[in-house]
């Protein structure tokens, strides 16, 4: 019998400024990980980006300034941008939709603005 081929899970890295309760909230076929639990807490957008690009394909984050601040072309991640009156769970939850369906689309090199 063939062997079915399964598209390998989307890889998700989530910045430090997104609360990691929303873990839960990602499509489950995500592969879903933290800045923190990968041991980069503290590390520069730059080299967040280029450590990134190694092992995700997209980042999670909440700063709005990061796609003006660094050359993202250069970097193999899409960027998903999730725009809040803060980073508090309860005021990002309700884009959750909406950010998974983004995450689905994005191309690395690239930031996506989501609007909560």
């Amino acid at each position: 019998m063939p062997k079915q081929s399964q598209e390998p899970a989307l890889r998700i890295l989530l910045d430090e400024n997104v609360d990691r309760l929303l873990k839960s909230h990602f499509h489950s076929d995500f592969d879903v990980t933290t800045v923190p639990e990968e041991g980069w807490s503290g590390v520069s957008d730059g080299d967040l980006l280029r450590r990134a690009s190694d092992r995700f394909d997209v980042l999670i984050t909440m700063d709005q300034d990061l796609p003006y601040q660094q050359n993202l072309p250069t970097f193999g991640v899409a960027v998903v941008v999730v725009k809040a009156s803060s980073n508090a769970f309860p005021d990002v939850v309700e884009c959750m939709p909406e950010v998974n369906e983004q995450v689905r689309h994005a191309e690395a090199g690239e930031a996506t603005v989501v609007t909560a």
